[in-house]
């Protein structure tokens, strides 16, 4: 990876210095590899799990990868359960919470009483749709796979999404405002997707 190469060329001139970062860099490397060797043990389990297609056609979506994924169907089981997006989003703490008084109503920021693993695999997803829309090396593989109409609806989720993200950035949002709003509106792609792959298929 080109930031090892870089890391590689650091130096620093007092020894604690340097041992401190080189301790650093370690603790991230051993991290990397305890996350690598977890991904190879989903890898080898999923296939016999039957909750997988699920896990598969949510990958196509942009910032959704195999742990996130997991989460995802891990948390809700069968979204099918939700009646639309929005009870989705409710579940995963991700709408507004408001204040009411007499007949003023004060929207809040999200409520967060959902469930947080999800949320937060969600959120983290978000920040990849503030670059420009495009399928990734590590996307196109993937999702060859996957039906045409999952193909689809990831694209349509790309593009977007990119460009609220951009309009909310323009318009001075904060960046967690802005993710919590592109994570909320993303809600709607994954359980559309899900729906698709997990609802019986007519005779």
């Amino acid at each position: 990876m080109a930031y090892r190469r870089w890391l590689s060329t650091l130096a620093f001139d007092h020894p604690a210095q340097q041992i401190a970062f080189q301790d650093y860099v370690d603790a991230v490397s051993n991290a990397e590899r305890r996350l690598q060797r977890v991904e190879e043990q989903i890898h080898a389990l999923l296939g016999q799990w039957t909750l997988c297609p699920a896990v598969e056609a949510l990958q196509a979506l942009r910032g959704i990868a195999l742990i996130d994924a997991v989460v995802l169907v891990n948390e809700v089981g069968d979204f099918t359960r939700f009646a639309n997006p929005r009870q989705l989003m409710a579940y995963f703490g991700l709408v507004q919470g408001e204040r009411s008084t007499g007949r003023t109503v004060r929207r809040g920021g999200i409520t967060k009483t959902g469930n947080s693993h999800a949320r937060r695999a969600l959120v983290e997803g978000a920040w990849a749709d503030g670059m420009k829309p495009r399928v990734g090396r590590h996307k196109v593989d993937r999702i060859e796979a996957l039906s045409k109409p999952v193909r689809e609806i990831a694209w349509k989720a790309q593009v977007r999404l990119c460009a609220r993200y951009r309009r909310l950035t323009v318009l001075g949002k904060t960046a967690n405002v802005v993710t919590a709003a592109i994570a909320r509106e993303m809600v709607e792609f994954v359980w559309t997707i899900a729906c698709m792959v997990q609802l019986p298929k007519a005779a």
